[in-house]
């Protein structure tokens, strides 16, 4: 029987300071370097969920809302979205962190990752308890993204 998990278990957070050799040639954070802190954050919420070890499967959505400069601090905040027998959905939101403890959205990202064993083999993932009006939302929207992936990939698959 599948153990049961709430979104609170695996959230997860992290601050960085935006340093120069983060920024691109416009002076502003470089995409890469926040997709790679994303990555690994994603990651580290999907291991707190499973308890194994996880790889990425695909990156959904990856939306830039706002830049962030050399001396900026970020937040990025992930939690569990939806699970399937054996992967799981991150949503991965990146704040620049202002005084006052303000925030303002810069960056929002959907990761699907694969729970593991040592061989690579893929193996089932705790399921989701949904307790708020949001995680339901979110659920929802988590199941749509899965059946859009799962079409597209069988539309690639006949080409």
């Amino acid at each position: 029987m599948r153990i049961t998990k709430k979104v609170e278990d695996s959230l997860t957070e992290q601050h960085y300071l935006i340093c120069p050799a983060h920024i691109n040639s416009y002076g502003r954070l470089f995409g890469g370097q926040l997709l790679k802190w994303i990555d690994e954050l994603a990651g580290i919420v999907a291991i707190r969920h499973c308890g194994t070890l996880v790889t990425t499967a695909s990156i959904d959505n990856l939306q830039f809302k706002a830049p962030a400069y050399s001396g900026d601090l970020i937040m990025l905040r992930g939690f569990i979205t939806g699970v399937g027998k054996t992967s799981v959905e991150v949503r991965v939101d990146t704040f620049l962190e202002l005084p006052e403890n303000r925030h303002i959205m810069i960056n929002q990202a959907y990761i699907n990752l694969v729970s593991i064993d040592k061989s690579g083999t893929p193996l089932e993932v705790p399921l989701l308890a949904i307790e708020t009006e949001e995680q339901k939302k979110e659920l929802s929207a988590s199941l749509l993204r899965r059946e859009i992936r799962n079409k597209l990939r069988s539309e690639q698959n006949l080409s």
